[in-house]
């Protein structure tokens, strides 16, 4: 084993001391840097067996009950995860990302596993779904934390959550913007500092969830379908008449029906802006912004027709892509906030698709070949721990190549790394965060 190789892994168990602190028992404490090296070293299949043999000869049984049966609590660790983290990406400039990663796979009796949409593949497939907070800042995603929504088909079946280990606390139906919010909680609750929470429309689109947010008192930009309606910022409400005899009185309407937020925008004036500048040139689509109220106020009926009244005032925003494809977001960002600023800060989302992709692609994210709920989010928590290493490194050789006063391109994060280390030397696995999508 060369020196460079022995370097990195001696560096990964410093790094990870925190980590260990928090496991306790020796045998954990030693399984844990097998376990990450496993999923950053050589080969390409991550699942333990292939590991075992690959780092530790001998070890599989060791590795394989340190994930998938062992008796630990993975929350320290995870708690440790917020603040290792913190240190390394957050701050007011930093984007915190809700989203959620398919992992495909066969059978059924897989915790979680379901014919469900499945991102992968852009339809319905047999497939567990992770949702997924990803902290980054500077187009450096750290990810926080991936836990698996639990269909229909598991939350009625309860002989099946049992036989997949499934803790009690878990086994109730949970949408993904809940279980999103309940993980949201336990990231604010570490401290972990950031300044925007970012989403797609199929968490933005939901009341629910947007309302849950403006009640943590975060600020937010949200995707929204284009058939999502908002009142005119201006909206009134009205005392309708009383009714003639008497009885309750009515209830206060708006003065204007709230309109689909597609038909805003048409009559709205578009800017071409660019918000990055990626591997073939300067990002840019048209945009458009116009101040609403949104529809999430208290719930209204007339007749058959069940209406939000207006609720906060916020930022309705158009993007028209070069493709011709639109797309619409809701965002609570300050009145004053310029359109070049509301663009910059929706386009930030991207960082988790990226992160998703090097999980799965670099670390394994989805080789686990175990049933359990256990074993799934402890093998998921690792491949956390060894991206959030690989980051730590490729921080740590940004500082320094800026400290040497090397070229401008390779000291800023923002503009992406490459590989940062050479696929000839020991450690080639050790790959940083590469730029895979210049469409966002």
């Amino acid at each position: 084993m060369g020196s460079k190789r022995l370097d990195w892994q001696e560096e990964l168990e410093a790094w990870l001391k925190p980590f260990l602190d928090r496991l306790g028992h020796k045998a954990r404490r030693q399984m844990c840097p097998v376990y990450v090296s496993g999923l950053i070293g050589p080969g390409d299949r991550k699942s333990i067996q292939p590991m075992a043999e690959r780092v530790a000869p001998g070890s599989y049984d060791q590795l394989h009950h340190f994930v998938s049966s062992g008796i630990w609590d993975a929350a320290p660790v995870e708690t440790e995860l917020f603040v290792q983290a913190g240190k390394l990406v957050s701050g007011s400039d930093a984007v915190l990302v809700i989203d959620d990663t398919a992992v495909l796979k066969k059978g059924k009796h897989s915790v979680g596993v379901a014919p469900q949409y499945c991102t992968a593949v852009g339809k319905i497939a047999n497939c567990q779904t992770l949702v997924s907070l990803t902290l980054a800042r500077g187009q450096v995603p750290l990810m926080l934390a991936l836990r698996l929504f639990l269909p229909e088909s598991w939350t009625s079946d309860r002989s099946r959550l049992k036989a997949a280990g499934v803790p009690v606390a878990y086994r109730k139906a949970r949408t993904k913007t809940e279980i999103a919010l309940c993980e949201l909680d336990r990231v604010i609750a570490a401290g972990v500092r950031f300044g925007c929470v970012l989403a797609d429309a199929a968490y933005g689109a939901n009341v629910i969830f947007r309302n849950g947010l403006t009640a943590r008192n975060l600020t937010w930009a949200v995707g929204i379908p284009r058939h999502l309606k908002v009142y005119p910022a201006d909206v009134k409400l009205i005392q309708p008449p009383a009714r003639t005899g008497g009885g309750r009185p009515r209830l206060p309407r708006p003065d204007t029906p709230p309109i689909a937020a597609q038909d805003v925008l048409a009559k709205a004036s578009w800017q071409a802006l660019s918000w990055r500048t990626g591997t073939k040139g300067k990002l840019k689509a048209d945009f458009a912004a116009v101040r609403v109220r949104a529809a999430d106020g208290p719930a209204r009926r007339r007749g058959k027709i069940l209406r939000h009244l207006p609720g906060q005032e916020v930022w309705l925003v158009g993007e028209r892509r070069s493709s011709g494809e639109m797309k619409y977001y809701l965002s609570n960002l300050p009145a004053k906030t310029s359109l070049r600023t509301l663009a910059k800060t929706i386009k930030e989302r991207w960082v988790c698709e990226q992160g998703h992709q090097q999980l799965k692609e670099e670390l394994g994210l989805d080789h686990f070949e175990g049933r359990s709920w256990q074993g799934l989010h402890r093998h998921a928590l690792m491949t956390m721990l060894a991206f959030a290493f690989l980051q730590h490194r490729r921080l740590a050789s940004a500082k320094r190549k800026k400290k040497n006063r090397r070229t401008t391109a390779s000291a800023k994060p923002a503009r992406g790394f490459g590989t940062l280390f050479s696929r000839s030397s020991p450690d080639h696995r050790l790959r940083a965060v590469r730029i895979v999508g210049d469409r966002y």
